[in-house]
């Protein structure tokens, strides 16, 4: 968001010298990039989850300013609402052990972490959306107290000029209208980055896209919202439609949301930063004293800051990210597909699927991209979120006819995208160790076929016949996912119910 993000008004001066210092960033990022000011490979990866608070009677706690005070680590921060909070890992060098690194460093913070939070009588929680999560916690009284927040609210809804329609049908239906955006505090990600080069960008991006639906299919952990069994994957409905600036009228008139999945293959980075500009008005028009012009005939590096805070309002499950570090420019892929959880096993078994696969997707000499057409692409991420790993999913078979048909997703993993991770791995250099213990937790979900949201679903419905009522079984089976997330031990392994 920035650090110049305060809670102040912006009038039309304001938002035209924003207009104009955007297409100056944009002059800049392309000057950039065509006399290749660009940092070197370095397979750099970095990782971002973000988490829930829950009391130990399975209820979201809005106390993460307290827990953030205990925890004391800059590798903690706020979140939008107060039960969230967010945790960073440094970038590691996407080689060796790094999985097991990543794992011990994550296991490691979270536990301090929950720690503390146990000592104010709440707990982490890394799940898609909490299952206890009611429409009255999610209300701008529980914004975490940072003004960015209040601002972005204010900006939203501004744009949109009417409450939020939320509206998603899937084993149930919900439908409600929220005055702010709150709703979207109740999704909780991971984030995972990846360093690029501007020659790599594109065959990196279209190979992520490509991949957003089974890695969805795997890992889907979010089925839940309100008391309502909705999409295997609800987060990207409920985020889609609780970011949306558009009245119905814009809606019905093809204009793009904030939160989308794309509309094509590209061939540039900056091709998605130009359109991010063209199709989305500022949210947040604050300007800073930098000429990024000047920066660069001066032969320095210019921070872009307009253009940064300006991406990062535009949701895009695969993000370009512009970063300077030790005063060098690079680019990175974010990767935002996925939801937090269930354990660390298993949020480093999605890493590993990910970093491999789109490393050798993005290194065949017939890309994927040419033989799948984007909006099957899109149709596909769609099915994953509805139906997680149940979900049948359009992909083109090998040889002369390039028509994607329809596979199975636990099929085509196991027999076409796992041996293709395996071999990104090793690309990568990862040892074989790492690699297969975590690839392993793919094939487990696969073989059992069990991810966070098919054991949620059937703890709670074990739970529903043991003869609790909806509000009881959605607790006990949030309790009793805490207690297995606990212990590491990958879901697919879970016994289903809420125990003795």
């Amino acid at each position: 968001m920035g650090e110049k993000v305060a809670a102040e008004g912006f009038d039309l001066a304001d938002r035209q010298l924003h207009r104009d210092k955007l297409r100056q960033c944009l002059q800049a990022l392309a000057r950039m990039l065509e006399e290749k000011s660009f940092d070197r490979p370095r397979n750099l990866v970095g990782l971002e989850i973000e988490l829930n608070l829950a009391g130990f009677d399975g209820m979201p706690s809005m106390m993460n300013a307290e827990v953030l005070e205990r925890i004391a680590s800059h590798d903690f921060q706020t979140e939008l609402g107060q039960f969230n909070l967010e945790v960073n890992i440094v970038p590691h060098r996407l080689s060796g052990r790094v999985l097991d690194q990543l794992a011990e460093e994550l296991s490691t913070g979270l536990a301090y972490a929950d720690r503390k939070a146990r000592e104010v009588g709440s707990g982490i929680v890394m799940i898609g959306i909490l299952p206890t999560i009611t429409q009255e916690d999610l209300v701008p009284a529980n914004f975490s107290a940072a003004d960015r927040y209040k601002l972005l609210n204010e900006q939203v809804v501004a744009a949109r000029g009417e409450d939020f329609a939320i509206d998603i049908a899937g084993v149930e239906r919900l439908r409600f209208t929220a005055r702010s955006i709150c709703p979207e505090a109740a999704c909780t990600s991971v984030q995972l980055h990846l360093q690029v080069t501007p020659g790599r960008f594109a065959a990196v991006w279209n190979a992520a896209q490509a991949i957003a639906a089974a890695q969805i299919a795997m890992g889907a952990n979010s089925p839940f919202l309100f008391g309502r069994e909705l999409w295997r994957e609800s987060r990207p409905p409920l985020f889609v439609q609780s970011t949306d600036t558009r009245p119905p009228e814009l809606q019905a008139q093809g204009v793009r949301p904030r939160t989308w999945f794309g509309e094509r293959w590209i061939d540039s980075a900056y091709e998605l930063f130009e359109e991010n500009l063209r199709y989305f008005p500022p949210l947040l028009p604050v300007s800073g004293d930098e000429d990024p012009l000047r920066v660069l005939d001066e032969g320095g590096v210019p921070s872009l800051e307009e253009l940064t805070l300006h991406n990062g309002t535009v949701y895009r499950w695969n993000r370009p990210v512009y970063g300077i570090a030790d005063g060098v420019p690079h680019l990175r892929v974010e990767n935002r597909v996925l939801p937090a959880g269930p354990t660390v096993t298993d949020v480093m078994a999605n890493t590993a699927f990910y970093y491999g696969l789109v490393r050798a997707l993005a290194e065949e000499p017939r890309p994927v991209w040419t033989r799948l057409p984007f909006a099957v692409a899109a149709h596909n991420f769609d099915l994953a979120c509805r139906h997680g790993i149940d979900a049948v999913l359009h992909w083109p078979k090998a040889g002369r006819n390039p028509t994607p048909v329809p596979v199975p997703a636990v099929r085509l993993v196991r027999e076409e995208l796992l041996p293709l991770a395996a071999a990104g791995l090793d690309a990568w250099g990862v040892e074989p160790a790492d690699r297969d213990r975590y690839l392993g937790v793919i094939e487990g979900r696969c073989r059992y076929g069990v991810n966070g949201a098919s054991w949620q679903a059937a703890t709670y419905h074990r739970a529903l016949a043991r003869g609790l009522d909806r509000g009881g079984a959605l607790a006990a089976t949030t309790r009793r996912y805490c207690e297995l997330m606990r212990t590491g031990e990958p879901v697919h392994t879970w016994p289903v119910g809420i125990g003795g």
